[in-house]
């Protein structure tokens, strides 16, 4: 993995849809390209990771004329991934957005957030934890390059003990692989005190869908047919599996007692 320092011109993207998955108006990305390879993620293909040496300064310019709303820091690529030990872009990024009293959204996969807990922990901001699986040997075959789903639990209950709001992110769904523990999966979620739990069915794009059915083909040929089926020449799965997913998942989370989304 190569790191290449970079300069921006600028740094926040405005998001111009209504945002009903992440509640953001701003998102940032404090690198380019991610290093933890999850295959499913179509972030993870190009091996340099491009550091935005100067995103703090532009970042202080930049608030300076914005309307108040929430910033989601890791739209794309995970903003705590190994090259944030050594360049500690993310954190600079959140000193100056507390500093301008900026509400913030972090998404990430990584125990390194934790590691900022004492600048989080005053501040108006929330974390999602995302996970794929409860197995550890789905999260081996897809993202072995994270911590475990149980370190990411782990977190979850680190993060709510220092009063930080945080919640579990179950993105993407693998079709025909976790269905089966999705209860589960709901039931962790309570019992580990996240505050809300996301959902989101897979997308498959471009270069990403054919590395993705290789995956299928190495891990589970039985599966194959089911795939083409279900995505045929779409990125997204059909809309009758998109309903019934959507539909199984609000009726466990009802019955778990736990918010299919954030509440501010």
């Amino acid at each position: 993995m190569e790191y290449r320092p970079i300069t921006c011109d600028s740094l926040i993207k405005r998001i111009t849809k209504i945002d009903m998955l992440f509640n953001g108006k701003y998102c940032i990305d404090s690198y380019q390209n991610c290093e933890f390879g999850c295959l499913y993620c179509d972030s993870s293909f190009d091996k340099t990771i491009y550091v935005k040496t100067n995103a703090t300064e532009i970042l202080e310019k930049e608030l300076e004329q914005l309307e108040r709303g929430v910033i989601i820091i890791g739209s794309v690529h995970d903003p705590y991934q190994k090259a944030e030990e050594k360049y500690e872009v993310t954190k600079n990024l959140l000193k100056t957005i507390k500093k301008h009293h900026f509400p913030c959204h972090i998404l990430t996969k990584s125990n390194l957030v934790l590691r900022d807990i004492n600048i989080l922990s005053d501040m108006q901001c929330f974390v999602t934890i995302s996970i794929t699986s409860l197995d550890k040997n789905v999260s081996q075959i897809f993202e072995e390059n994270v911590p475990s789903p149980k370190e990411r639990l782990q977190m979850v209950e680190t993060l709510m003990e220092h009063r930080i709001k945080t919640g579990l992110a179950l993105m993407p769904v693998l079709p025909f692989i976790v269905e089966s523990e999705l209860e589960d999966v709901v039931k962790v979620a309570n019992s580990s005190n996240a505050q809300y739990l996301l959902h989101k069915h897979l997308e498959l794009k471009g270069d990403q869908k054919r590395v993705f059915k290789d995956i299928i083909q190495n891990h589970y040929p039985h599966l194959l047919s089911k795939y083409d089926e279900l995505y045929r020449d779409d990125l997204k799965p059909n809309e009758k599996y998109i309903a019934e997913l959507d539909k199984r998942m609000h009726k466990l989370c009802k019955k778990y007692n736990i918010p299919e989304r954030i509440l501010l």
